[in-house]
């Protein structure tokens, strides 16, 4: 798994002072995309130990409330991103936020991907459509993607929206 950047504080992506990882590689290729370059899965740096070192020190500072994976698609770098989210959960409990171009339900169709999903706390789900954007929302680009709040929706058996 390839990164393109790590950001010890984001404010951006989810509520509150997050550490963010951007992992690379995307296939879906959504018209408009505000992270173009990093859909190619060689761009950015090789996923090592010392960054998820880095990232659990980040995390472990008492303004940081969460981290957040985005990119790039997470779900299309889910076996090896897997094991980076079970490393950091292992030395901190905050809460994941995940995005993903897949909606939930494409997500819990494969086994690997659902994996992923249930390390996470929010999903913001959906791929990027142009005709539908809309800057007034909070931590998505157009309005057909969610904020799902994903270990509600998975007891639920159905899709719970986050509560912002």
């Amino acid at each position: 798994m390839n990164f393109a950047q790590i950001r010890k504080y984001d404010v951006a992506n989810g509520p509150g002072i997050r550490t963010t990882i951007f992992v690379t590689g995307c296939t879906h290729k959504c018209p408009n995309c505000f992270n173009e370059e990093y859909q190619d899965f060689n761009f950015g740096n090789p996923w090592t130990r010392k960054e998820t070192d880095e990232v659990i020190e980040d995390l472990k500072l008492d303004e940081v409330k969460g981290l957040t994976v985005l990119g790039g698609e997470p779900f299309q770098n889910e076996v090896d991103l897997l094991q980076v989210l079970r490393d950091i959960k292992k030395e901190v409990q905050k809460d994941i936020w995940i995005f993903s171009g897949y909606t939930y339900e494409e997500i819990l169709k494969d086994q690997d991907k659902k994996k992923l999903l249930e390390e996470c706390d929010v999903l913001v789900d959906g791929r990027f459509v142009e005709a539908l954007k809309d800057l007034s929302l909070r931590f998505r680009g157009s309005s057909n993607q969610r904020i799902i709040d994903i270990k509600k929706s998975l007891e639920a058996n159905e899709v719970v929206l986050f509560d912002l």
